[in-house]
C-alpha cells in the first residue's frame, strides 16, 4: 500500500508563486523556496521532520531563492542543474537522476526546457511496496516553470533571440509530462498564480493532476503550430527587475538580513525626498489619496507589492519606507528581499502627521460612473496605466495609455489639466497618481473595476484596430 508524502505548499501571493515543502513524516525535501527561508524553517518544525534536500527547478527570473541559504541552515543536500553555472557549490542534478530521499519517498529530475534551457521538474515517487526492490508511483511533479495550471511558464525571459528555440522546447516538455506521468499525479508548479513569469493565464485555479491538463491545456490539447503561435502572439512586458535575478541567483543569494530599519525623522524624510530619493508610503491606496507627505509614492501592501515597485523604481535607487506600523514595514522588507532589494536607507511608522511638518498633499477617488458624469460638464483628460495589451482589447475612447511600468520615462506625454487616471482594479492607478502628484500633476484616481464599471457607466469603449 502506497504511503503518500505530505506536500504544503508556501505561497507568495505578491510575486505570484509557489514554493513546496514535502515530507513522509521524518524527512523532508523543499522546491524552488523563496529567499526569506526561516517559515520554510518553521514549517519544517511545526511538522517535526528534518529538512534533507532542497531542489531548484531552474535559475529563477522573478525571485531570489533562498535554496542555498537554507541547505546552509539545515545541513541539507542542494540539487542545482549540472549544466547550471553557478559560483557556488551544490549537489549536481541531471535528467533521469534519482535522489532517495526516504525508504518510502523519492525524487526523479525529469528534463523539461522551455522556460530556460537547464529547466528540471521532479517528480515526487511514493514507495509501493517495501524492502529491497520496491516499486515507486508517482504521485505528483513540482513542474518549476514548465507546465502550469492551463498554462505554461513564458518562454522569453531570457532574450528574444532565443524565444523561437524556447517555445518549442516548452511545448515538448509539457508533452513529455504529459506522457510519462500518471493522470492522477498532482501538478505543482511554481509560477502561474498571477506572476508574469506564466505565458497565458492561469485562472483562478489553485490545484490540478495530469490528466486535468491534458484535459484543457492548450500545450496538451493543441497542436504545436497553433500553440506556438498563439504563445508567442500573448507575450507581454514583465518587470524590469528581472534582469538581475538571473545574475543574482546564479551568485547565490545569502539569507536575507530583516533586522529592523533606521528610523527616518521629519527632517531626512524631507532631505530624501528633496534629493531624489524614493519615500514610499506602504498604507492603502485610500488612505494615501486622503493625506500624504508630498513627494511620496504609493505602493501599497494590499496589492503586488514588490512587483511594481521593483518594476519601476531605477534599480540601486535608495529607499525609504512609510508604514502604518512596524509590522507593516516588516512585512514590506519581507517582500523586498525577495527581489534583491537588500538596503533599506530607513522607515518611519505612524501617520503623514508623524512625518512632517508641511502641508499634506491629497488628490480625489472616483469611479467609472463619476468620470462619465464628469465628462459631461468639464472637459477631463483620460490616462489609462494598463499594459498595452489590455489597452488593445478594450479601452474608453480618447484615452491615452501610458502603462505604468513606462509612466517614470514618459511623464512629458501626460496630457495637461486635470487627469483622471485608471487601470484594471484601482491599485495600479494609485501608484501612477502618487508619481503624477509628486510632480505637481491635478489628477483623479480611478478606484474602480475597468471591466464591471466602464461600459456600465455609460463611457463609450474602443478596441484596437
Amino acid at each position: 500500500m502506497t504511503t503518500l508524502p505530505v506536500i504544503i505548499p508556501i505561497d507568495t501571493p505578491t510575486l505570484g508563486d509557489r514554493s513546496y515543502l514535502a515530507h513522509d513524516g521524518t524527512s523532508a525535501v523543499v522546491v524552488d523556496p523563496q529567499r526569506d527561508i526561516d517559515r520554510v524553517i518553521a514549517l519544517a518544525d511545526e511538522a517535526g521532520v528534518r529538512i534533507t534536500h532542497v531542489f531548484e527547478t531552474h535559475i529563477h527570473n522573478d525571485y531570489l531563492t533562498g535554496g542555498l541559504a537554507l541547505a546552509e541552515a539545515t545541513g541539507a543536500t542542494y540539487h542545482v542543474n549540472a549544466a547550471d553555472d553557478v559560483a557556488y557549490d551544490r549537489a549536481p542534478i541531471s535528467d533521469g537522476d534519482v535522489v532517495e530521499v526516504s525508504p518510502t519517498m523519492r525524487i526523479r529530475a525529469i528534463a523539461t526546457p522551455g522556460h530556460t534551457y537547464t529547466h528540471l521538474s521532479y517528480a515526487l515517487e511514493a514507495a509501493t511496496s517495501e524492502g529491497s526492490g520496491a516499486a515507486y508511483e508517482a504521485v505528483g511533479v513540482f513542474s518549476g516553470g514548465s507546465l502550469l495550471f492551463g498554462a505554461t511558464g513564458r518562454p522569453d525571459l531570457l532574450g528574444t533571440e532565443h524565444t523561437h528555440d524556447l517555445v518549442h522546447h516548452q511545448f515538448a516538455s509539457a508533452q513529455r509530462l504529459a506522457d510519462e506521468l500518471p493522470e492522477q499525479a498532482a501538478v505543482l508548479p511554481t509560477h502561474g498564480f498571477g506572476s508574469f513569469c506564466s505565458a497565458g493565464s492561469t485562472g483562478d485555479t489553485t490545484e490540478s493532476t495530469i490528466g486535468a491538463e491534458k484535459r484543457q491545456n492548450p500545450a496538451l490539447t493543441q497542436d504545436e503550430e497553433r500553440w506556438v503561435a498563439d504563445t508567442l502572439a500573448g507575450l507581454d512586458a514583465y518587470p524590469a527587475y528581472y534582469a538581475h535575478m538571473g545574475p543574482g541567483n546564479s551568485a547565490g543569494p545569502a539569507a536575507p538580513d530583516l533586522s529592523a530599519p533606521e528610523t527616518a525623522d521629519k527632517d531626512t524624510l524631507a532631505a530624501r525626498i528633496d534629493s531624489g530619493e524614493w519615500v514610499v508610503d506602504l498604507r492603502t491606496r485610500t488612505a494615501f489619496a486622503a493625506g500624504h507627505v508630498t513627494g511620496t509614492l504609493n505602493f501599497g501592501l494590499d496589492g503586488q507589492f514588490a512587483t511594481y515597485l521593483g518594476w519601476l523604481i531605477p534599480w540601486g535607487t535608495p529607499l525609504t519606507l512609510l508604514g502604518d506600523s512596524p509590522e507593516q514595514v516588516a512585512e514590506a522588507q519581507r517582500e523586498l528581499v525577495r527581489i534583491g532589494i537588500d538596503r533599506l536607507e530607513g522607515a518611519a511608522t505612524g501617520s503623514p502627521q508623524d512625518w512632517t511638518d508641511g502641508d499634506l498633499g491629497r488628490f480625489d477617488r472616483a469611479v467609472f460612473a463619476d468620470l462619465s458624469q464628469v465628462r459631461h460638464h468639464r472637459a477631463v483628460a483620460v490616462l489609462d496605466v494598463r499594459r498595452a495589451s489590455e489597452y488593445d482589447a478594450g479601452h474608453i475612447e480618447g484615452a491615452v495609455n501610458i502603462p505604468l511600468h513606462e509612466l517614470l520615462s514618459r511623464t512629458d506625454e501626460v496630457p495637461s489639466g486635470e487627469v483622471w487616471v485608471h487601470c484594471a482594479g484601482g491599485y495600479r492607478a494609485s501608484i501612477a497618481a502618487s508619481v503624477l502628484a509628486a510632480r505637481g500633476v491635478n489628477v483623479v484616481a480611478v478606484d474602480d473595476s475597468f471591466d464591471e464599471g466602464a461600459a456600465p457607466a455609460g463611457l463609450p469603449i474602443a478596441t484596437a484596430a
